[in-house]
């Protein structure tokens, strides 16, 4: 069925769900570009929504072979699917990443940044059982749990001692450059990293580095061209890191989205917005998948760990596909499609930004190279699992 989207003359819509209604397709354009219409006939609440979708057979997007069982059912996963790979249509199974980190023979462990990443890879560590110590700008909390908690804050002059780190052999790095472009880290730690009996450390980057690619596909080996200011200093931080001559593996990570990062919020309050930029898309990763990947990796003889890795999902899209799908699981009304020219007039500088660079990031290395299996290898069954953890939905 095709129709107008709303807010946007002249667009052609269809259905988007992941298995659409043979009534709600419309024709293709020519050109083989087509905007898609989340209003199934069959969808909750009528829910109206549009989404840009770019035919391609070119591109390294797949992590697995095609034969691979995929799993089309948009019901919501319960709490204990979403924990044990909610998104495996073979149903509920222990959690690898522990049984990785379990086999990594880690010593000691150090997060660097104890927030939304990090804080649960640390607890993903103390989970394996390993002795793990975390860091954050706030006063350490009197009830910790299982995990030592420093508070780091150069600015503030609250640094870890040697005898806080002594014995870490396996740190992993979240923190950003600072206000001048460079890294706390190095800028305030350096001395003391370099005496510590290190045989791994994760730097997580950003995909920014690789700058705008009109849309088209990178990986590791494509060159660096950041055009951010920001990106132009993840590169330089990465590079700084390299020098040290430590065990180094650097984790470039496009947009992280996990519970309490969806749109699921925003939708329910009326914030959430819908914009419209032809072309345009991202890429993105689940939380989770980052703390699989880490863990996958350090499970891997250092030989074979690749020094730069891209950790991302299968599926790059635009925003309002993402923004279509959280809809229909809520089963509420999508905001007034908005022209992207029109929408950036109310951004801030840094979410322009993201809008100003369009590339899709492929995960051949790590999914075909090393063999690492995603648990939600597109924002569907990440949504899926999110809604069943988000307390607010």
């Amino acid at each position: 069925m095709a129709a107008k989207a709303r807010g946007i003359p002249g667009a052609e819509i269809t259905c988007a769900w992941p298995q659409p209604h043979a009534a709600c397709w419309g024709a293709t354009k020519p050109t083989g570009r087509r905007l898609r219409l989340a209003r199934c006939r069959q969808a909750p609440g009528n829910v109206g929504a549009w989404r840009e979708d770019e035919r391609r057979e070119d591109g390294p997007r797949k992590s697995e072979d095609t034969t691979r069982p995929v799993n089309t059912d948009t019901s919501v996963l319960s709490p204990a699917e979403a924990v044990n790979l909610a998104a495996d249509p073979r149903g509920p199974h222990p959690d690898p990443a522990l049984a990785a980190l379990r086999q990594a023979g880690i010593g000691r462990a150090l997060v660097l940044g104890g927030g939304y990443t990090g804080g649960r890879f640390a607890l993903k560590l103390a989970s394996a059982g390993v002795t793990v110590t975390a860091t954050s700008r706030q006063p350490t909390p009197e009830d910790a749990g299982p995990i030592q908690r420093l508070r780091f804050d150069p600015e503030a002059g609250c640094l870890p001692s040697a005898g806080d780190l002594e014995g870490t052999t396996h740190l992993l790095v979240t923190i950003p450059p600072d206000r001048r472009g460079q890294d706390p880290v190095l800028a305030t730690l350096a001395p003391v990293l370099d005496q510590l009996p290190l045989r791994w450390v994760g730097y997580l980057s950003s995909t920014g580095v690789y700058g705008d690619q009109g849309g088209g596909w990178v990986d590791e080996t494509s060159p660096t061209r950041p055009g951010l200011e920001r990106s132009r200093a993840r590169l330089a931080c990465e590079r700084a890191w390299r020098a040290r001559g430590l065990p180094l593996q650097v984790l470039r990570l496009p947009a992280i989205y996990g519970p309490g990062r969806t749109p699921f919020r925003g939708l329910q309050d009326g914030s959430a917005r819908l914009i419209h930029k032809p072309g345009q898309v991202f890429s993105r990763i689940h939380v989770d998948d980052i703390l699989g990947a880490l863990a996958h990796c350090l499970a891997l003889p250092a030989d074979q760990r690749p020094q730069t890795l891209i950790v991302a999902d299968d599926q790059p899209c635009p925003s309002s596909e993402t923004l279509g799908y959280a809809a229909h699981l809520l089963g509420c009304r999508l905001p007034e499609a908005e022209p992207y020219a029109q929408a950036a007039l109310r951004m801030s500088p840094m979410a322009r930004g993201f809008w100003t660079e369009n590339r899709r990031v492929s995960n051949r290395l790590l999914c075909q190279g090393l063999g690492y299996r995603l648990l939600y290898p597109s924002y569907r069954e990440g949504y899926r699992a999110c809604l069943a953890q988000e307390p607010h939905t």
